[in-house]
């Protein structure tokens, strides 16, 4: 139940619904929930920093205390009520979100997040209206056809502009289809992003110099360049130098060090597949 305080003002009353604890622990898991999305998602610190804290004032806190890296979010939420039988009452709520998975990017969930803090700022839903709307969006998912054709179409059109023939460029897509299915499916059981790039990059090294031995013609490492596109972490990078340039420095360097080992990764993966197949290549 909602405390009804009743002020006397200038000969008038003013009813003040004064939320409960609960409700704003609640409401303040919910804002955590959102910015853990985003930071899968792949956003950058300072947005979900912002985000948060505009959504916190939305809802009636005098202050957010908002803190985010790459693998941990803190927030604190100020609430100043004024009760005439207590006068001024101050209260914060702490809570911490740890993210254990932030190695993606997906621009879409990223939109729909900003849309849905944007919304909630300008008329601030309560707790179940905006529990729906992020289940909404955690149930919506990026279609997989255009994910497998994106992969293709990058990965031959890589392989080709490297030096690459045609050939090259069609086998450098078929590779492209086994990461796809792999990042579908291999990537929820892998311990960590740095784990699976060396999987993966291990395995589709062993099935181009596979493929190299069945078609003397082919460059195969016109082809490993092509597909090692689809695994670099160039956003994840990006946004981390840009993290560093806008004052975020322990998150921005961080998520550099975050990008610089699944990079490594990367070239262990395919350095190991080299060694494994070092008659081919």
């Amino acid at each position: 139940m909602n405390i009804i305080d009743v002020q006397a003002i200038q000969g008038g009353l003013k009813i003040i619904a004064r939320k409960t604890d609960s409700e704003y622990n609640g409401m303040l898991r919910l804002f955590l929930e959102i910015g853990a999305m985003m930071l899968v998602a792949g956003a950058e610190i300072n947005r979900v920093e912002d985000t948060l804290s505009r959504m916190g004032e939305a809802y009636g806190a005098a202050e957010m205390n908002v803190f985010v890296i790459t693998s941990s979010i803190v927030v604190t939420m100020v609430i100043d009520d004024v009760s005439p039988e207590k006068g001024n009452i101050h209260r914060e709520f702490t809570q911490t979100r740890r993210i254990k998975n932030s190695g993606g990017t997906n621009f879409m969930n990223i939109e729909r997040l900003y849309f849905l803090s944007n919304r909630f700022c300008k008329t601030p839903m309560n707790e179940n209206t905006l529990a729906i709307e992020i289940n909404k969006i955690k149930k919506a998912h990026y279609p997989q056809k255009l994910f497998y054709l994106g992969s293709i179409l990058a990965a031959g059109s890589f392989a080709m502009f490297f030096g690459g023939n045609l050939l090259d460029g069609i086998i450098a897509a078929v590779v492209a289809v086994f990461i796809c299915i792999m990042q579908d499916k291999l990537s929820f059981v892998m311990p960590n992003q740095v784990t699976f790039n060396v999987i993966c990059a291990l395995l589709s090294g062993l099935l181009i110099g596979v493929c190299a031995i069945f078609i003397p013609s082919l460059n195969p490492d016109k082809v490993m360049i092509g597909d090692i596109m689809l695994l670099i972490p160039g956003i994840a990078m990006t946004n981390a130098i840009r993290d560093i340039l806008v004052g975020d420095t322990i998150a921005g360097s961080f998520r550099f060090m975050e990008s610089f080992l699944w990079a490594g990764a990367l070239a262990c993966g395919f350095m190991l597949s080299m060694f494994i197949l070092s008659g081919i290549f």
